[in-house]
């Protein structure tokens, strides 16, 4: 396999280790880095664990370009089934190995794979197991793997005390209470709600030294800058006005309304009352439930923002990548583009479907965040838009996540990326706390709104 020299040289500089972190910037290559690192370990058994999107996109890749291998995709009952007997047998041949692939969610439930042997363990997206409470973390953190490869763009998203985990899979034996003590600065602060103390990071501290150990178990950091002058990115706020349905919402926590009233001075607001429901009745009885509506008025049932995304689409013929969140917004997305003639693909929970922005220069892509916003390789385009932004705990993360799909290796051409936001709305404050490093979330709405 031809490897790019950033690659080579993480490769170079981690040959003495057998538990290994890459955690490269996202476009850096880290799968070809990783499934490199498995080849020159060269054990008879391998494990890699990823996300469901992502076992297609493995077993692809180590099928092509690592014809040795016998690779088992374990969702899937029969050749889970094989992987185990095959490993348990112990009938491997000298010159094969073989290689189980299987999603976080279903690893801890393949019982089995809690008693193999030597064997390598790869972990695809490893900040998955950033919460060692978690039952998918308890699992890993349980086995007993030869050789280690954890891959990540984001291993701890800004916050160094979620770690911890990840440093124990790559041999480092620091307990939890001495990281915490050594490189977290830490307040008891009292929470208004419950009345108890809590405690709080507040920053971090001994972080050259905290480097320099990782260094030390194996784990390389790389910026995209620090490997290719990538082209210039360009970010734009369009503020769109807030609906009168959203402030008298925001004021009662009650809205009932007729989305063919609300629209019907927008050119795209007539398929609004087809495949969507027109009487909308939104009852914000918790916080949780006014959160969630709050959102929807700024998006799926915001009128001017539709608006916006059209006069976006409407405005060039190039490719474009649209980020959305709900079901209601694909639906829109797919009725603009359907309006316009404009051939679309989809990534979502339910499909994966590339075929239009493979083959079509004026092609629209929707992309669910959950689903794509890690992963993809889009750089075909340099136009994204972001329909609604993401939300809540790790969204942090996933915007930054989300423009690498198309600022990358392979692009050509400056980065727009655009915000249609709701001006004075949850949204707006929303953007804030993203470009801060800062999740926005029902907390937060709590304090400011409820």
């Amino acid at each position: 396999m031809r490897l790019y020299e950033h690659q080579k040289q993480v490769l170079e500089q981690t040959e003495r280790f057998n538990r290994v972190g890459y955690f490269l910037d996202m476009g850096l290559g880290k799968t070809f880095v990783g499934s490199e690192k498995m080849w020159d370990l060269n054990t008879a058994v391998n494990l890699l664990i990823c996300q469901k999107s992502k076992i297609d996109d493995w077993v692809q890749h180590f099928t092509e370009h690592y014809p040795d291998y016998k690779v088992y995709d374990l969702t899937r009952k029969t050749q889970s089934i094989q992987f185990r007997q095959l490993v348990n047998s112990g009938h491997i041949e000298d010159d094969q190995s073989v290689l189980g692939v299987i999603n976080y969610e279903l690893a801890f439930r393949r019982s089995y794979i809690a008693h193999i042997g030597t064997f390598t363990l790869m972990l695809d997206e490893s900040q998955y197991i950033q919460n060692e409470t978690a039952k998918r973390s308890k699992f890993v953190l349980s086995l007993q793997p030869e050789n280690v490869i954890l891959l990540s763009g984001t291993p701890t998203s800004g916050k160094y005390e979620k770690l911890w985990s990840q440093c124990k899979l790559l041999g480092w034996g620091i307990s939890k209470d001495a990281f915490w003590n050594t490189y977290v600065e830490t307040e008891w602060i009292e929470d208004p709600a419950s009345g108890y103390k809590r405690q709080t990071v507040t920053g971090y501290k001994n972080i050259e030294r905290l480097k320099r150990k990782l260094a030390q178990h194996g784990a390389v950091f790389m910026k995209t800058e620090e490997a290719f002058d990538l082209p210039e990115q360009q970010e734009t706020v369009i503020k769109v006005p807030v609906s009168k349905e959203y402030q008298r919402f925001m004021k009662n926590s009650y809205i009932d309304f007729d989305l063919r009233n609300m629209c019907e001075f927008h050119d795209d607001s007539d398929f609004w009352g087809n495949d969507v429901t027109p009487h909308i009745e939104l009852v914000g009885d918790t916080v949780l439930t006014k959160f969630l509506y709050a959102r929807q008025l700024c998006g799926q049932y915001s009128p001017d923002k539709v608006g916006a995304v059209a006069d976006l689409i409407d405005s060039t013929d190039e490719r474009m990548v649209i980020f959305y969140n709900f079901n209601a917004e694909l639906e829109i997305l797919k009725q603009l583009a359907a309006k316009r003639e404009r051939p679309f693909s989809e990534v979502n929970g339910k499909k994966r479907d590339l075929t239009a922005y493979e083959q079509q220069p004026d092609s629209l892509t929707f992309v669910q965040y959950q689903a794509g916003a890690t992963g993809l390789n889009l750089q075909k385009a340099h136009i994204t838009v972001y329909f609604t932004l993401p939300f809540g705990k790790g969204s942090c993360a996933i915007w930054e996540q989300s423009k690498k799909r198309t600022h990358r290796i392979g692009q050509g051409q400056k980065c727009f990326y655009y915000y249609p936001i709701c001006k004075g709305s949850i949204e707006e404050k929303n953007l804030i706390n993203l470009r801060l490093g800062k999740e926005y979330n029902e907390k937060l709405f709590e304090k400011e709104f409820c």
